[in-house]
């Protein structure tokens, strides 16, 4: 090989001819795909040969078995290639297996595309918003979307996985190489002719016996007929009275008669009425009366209250506020089943917006008209603890569908209303005293320390400033609890009211139990309020002997240690 080294050299420029001219005869170009043949086999690599090509290009061995090529890789055997460099830097020749078969496979789906022709395919996985499709032919893969899986919702997709099985091309992007796929448009095609011979057989104005409730949307109801045709009724056929949404009126496996009202050859469609099956109630919705009685069929309950049906065709609803007296946001269900015949009052009737109100309650007595009438305010009456919170009781009275509120402040006049409310539980009678109705409010309240005696009336004879007698009954740093003397009521006086003298101001002065005198400084017997005071009394004594006693002499005698010093800036001020 020495003679190569020479360019220069005769035999190698003859030798350079030779091989120019040989390669010239095959049109070999990168990015094109060519075919080649293995030569030889090792673990990792198969070698290929290519006429043109001055070296073997060499595959991955594991490249060729992801690809589903494992029968092939024997001697002789052609394989495909991308020719992506005819020679790098290292002078090799580069090819790619997997690239090739991809190019192949979408020239094959570009083609089946612009033929519109179905291809094969498998769903090898789901992903979001649909599946994965793998092309059987090319091995190229493809989008498939939720909404184009069948022409009806599939809750499991299990029994089409892997399964060979045709695919229409609906959408395919050449820039980005994204493919969409449809099974459905394929089932629909076959479903095509079978259907336009059904639809023949309906014509407007026929009447169609037990069709199914399939399925809502925001505009209307889906119905199947005999389990070959899916109609639907528009919002405004379902009925005369005004329908927010299907599922106020049907649910969803129910069975009810459709009149057919129109008929499309060309869309397969046929479209279906229930109101149209009775007359319009509107026409002579002056036979009904506000403020009477009716009876009205139970058709739907939701969560907000029942829909009722006054008489085919005239369905209102009775929202949950007009179930009852007494309860708040009560549920229909636990009221009422579809199919019952309810009591119920007309309370609104609109004809130009076609709509009607009715409510249940109005239909029953009031039970807080009939207490009021039972139990007028000031009535002392038995009743029965049938609920309880933190801070009140719920007395039931009489057996009525209807509770009273007893706070806790109103169950004692000594001891603080919390602690006595703990003594009471459920199903304790009690007696009680009717203090307030409100009627329109739907509020009673009673209470039960009314039905005794108020202490406070002890104090209805005394006046602000008067003198009277208490028990200390106990003492703390803020105070003493004392009791005046025939009164059954505990009354607290507080530290800066024990003395006139900051010094004196201390209950550590009192032992307890000892009978001490003092003045009521505050009285208010409509707000309930009592205040006594030491204090106040040694000021108002105090007052009094400065008037009785004007000189500095006779003061010292007093009990005041101040006394003989206020003389004598009396004097002075003379």
């Amino acid at each position: 090989m020495d003679i190569y080294k020479d360019l220069k050299n005769p035999a190698s420029q003859e030798f350079e001819k030779l091989l120019n001219s040989q390669l010239s005869k095959i049109n070999i170009e990168e990015g094109k795909i060519i075919e080649g043949k293995i030569n030889k086999i090792t673990d990792k690599f198969v070698f290929l040969f290519v006429e043109g090509l001055k070296s073997e290009p060499v595959l991955d061995v594991n490249e060729l078995k992801s690809m589903g090529l494992s029968e092939k890789i024997k001697i002789g055997e052609t394989i495909p290639v991308l020719l992506e460099k005819i020679e790098d830097r290292n002078g090799e020749v580069l090819v790619s297996a997997s690239k090739a078969q991809k190019i192949k496979g979408w020239d094959k789906l570009v083609k089946a595309y612009e033929n519109n022709e179905p291809i094969m395919g498998k769903i090898t996985s789901k992903c979001k918003g649909g599946c994965i499709v793998e092309h059987i032919d090319t091995g190229s893969l493809m989008f498939l979307p939720g909404s184009q899986i069948s022409d009806k919702p599939l809750k499991d997709i299990s029994h089409l996985m892997n399964e060979p099985q045709k695919f229409a091309l609906i959408k395919l992007d050449k820039v980005r190489g994204n493919a969409c796929v449809s099974r459905r448009e394929i089932i629909s095609s076959f479903k095509k002719e079978d259907k336009a011979k059904i639809i023949e057989k309906y014509k407007v104005g026929d009447i169609i016996k037990n069709a199914e409730v399939k399925g809502y949307s925001s505009f209307g109801c889906f119905f199947n007929v005999n389990g070959e045709l899916d109609v639907l009724v528009h919002l405004q056929e379902i009925s005369y009275s005004r329908v927010n949404h299907p599922d106020e009126v049907f649910n969803i496996g129910e069975k009810h008669d459709l009149k057919v009202i129109s008929v499309d050859k060309e869309k397969l469609q046929v479209g279906c009425s229930v109101k149209q099956l009775s007359p319009d109630p509107f026409e002579h919705i002056e036979n009904y009366e506000l403020n009477k009685v009716y009876k009205a069929k139970v058709v739907k309950i939701m969560d907000f209250g029942a829909f009722c049906e006054l008489e085919p065709g005239l369905t209102t609803l009775l929202h949950s506020s007009e179930l009852s007296w007494t309860k708040k946001n009560v549920s229909a269900k636990k009221m009422f089943k579809v199919g019952d015949e309810i009591s119920c009052v007309i309370t609104e009737i609109d004809k130009d917006k076609r709509r009607v109100a009715i409510s249940h309650r109005l239909s029953q007595d009031n039970p807080f008209e009939i207490f009021e009438k039972n139990y007028p305010v000031g009535t002392v009456t038995d009743g029965e603890v049938v609920n309880k919170n933190e801070y009140s009781l719920f007395v039931n009275v009489g057996g009525l569908d209807v509770d009273a509120f007893l706070h806790c402040n109103d169950l004692t006049y000594l001891n603080n209303g919390e602690e006595e409310l703990s003594k009471y539980k459920k199903g304790d009678k009690i007696k009680i005293k009717v203090l307030e109705i409100k009627t329109s409010e739907q509020k009673i309240r009673v209470g039960f320390r009314q039905t005794k005696s108020d202490p406070l009336d002890w104090f209805k004879n005394k006046k602000i400033n008067q003198a009277i007698t208490v028990k200390i009954i106990s003492k703390d740093n803020k105070g003493l609890t004392v009791r005046p003397e025939g009164c059954e009521m505990d009354f607290n006086i507080k530290k800066s009211a024990i003395a006139i003298s900051a010094q004196d101001a201390r209950t550590s002065r009192f032992t307890g139990g000892e009978r001490i005198d003092c003045a009521i400084s505050e009285l208010d017997l409509n707000k309930r309020k009592v205040v006594l005071s030491i204090k106040l009394l040694e000021e108002i004594e105090k007052k009094e002997a400065l008037e009785k006693y004007g000189s500095e002499g006779s003061g010292k005698n007093l009990p005041f240690s101040s006394l003989s010093e206020d003389l004598k800036k009396k004097d002075d001020k003379k």
